[in-house]
């Protein structure tokens, strides 16, 4: 819950320090999915996903692609700023298949950017979503709703047609999508194959 009496600043540096918890947390947590398995990933029953920031709105966000939900890859914090890491998390979808505003806000740019198609959202407060491969039903400018089309899963990046890498800033520092979709959905157990 968010403190009104807090500085904006102040929300957002305590922001910052979810964020952090949530870097060293949710890698460990999650186990990728192997991309021919049908089951979604799952946390483990211990995992508690620690609680949205005071900025974000915990489940204010949907998912920017339909069920069902697989994580292929977590976010994984770089040491610094240029550092390797996995600045987002990649969602199992198909090239063709529509994808969604995650939360509300003004669409910040659409377009290609090195050589991958980007939808980016500004939600307000300094948080910025982005979302590739996407071609853009949107253009720059554009009000969105969460839920609303901004376009279909296209190719590029590391995702080839398999997937959509969905990342979050806050004044311009990676975040955990996590923190603002309330964690990962839950599991589905299937039968094996047999």
């Amino acid at each position: 819950m968010t403190d009104l009496r807090m500085p904006r600043a102040g929300r957002r540096r305590a922001g910052r320090a979810w964020a952090a918890l949530a870097a060293l947390l949710l890698p460990a947590a999650l186990v990728p999915a192997d991309a021919s398995a049908s089951a979604a990933v799952a946390l483990p029953a211990a995992t508690v996903l620690p609680a949205a920031p005071p900025d974000a709105v915990a489940g204010d966000w949907a998912w920017p692609v339909g069920a069902p939900i697989r994580v292929l890859e977590p976010f994984r914090r770089p040491a610094t700023r240029y550092s390797a890491g996995h600045r987002g998390i990649d969602v199992a979808a198909t090239a063709g298949d529509p994808v969604m505003a995650a939360g509300t806000g003004v669409v910040h740019f659409a377009g290609a950017v090195a050589g991958r198609d980007v939808v980016s959202i500004d939600h307000g407060d300094g948080v910025i979503s982005a979302i590739e491969p996407v071609t853009a039903v949107v253009a720059e400018g554009d009000v969105v709703r969460r839920g609303e089309p901004i376009g279909a899963v296209s190719a590029g990046g590391h995702c080839t047609g398999t997937c959509v890498h969905f990342g979050v800033r806050v004044d311009g520092e990676y975040v955990s999508p996590f923190l603002y979709l309330g964690g990962v959905p839950r599991a589905v157990l299937l039968p094996l194959a047999g």
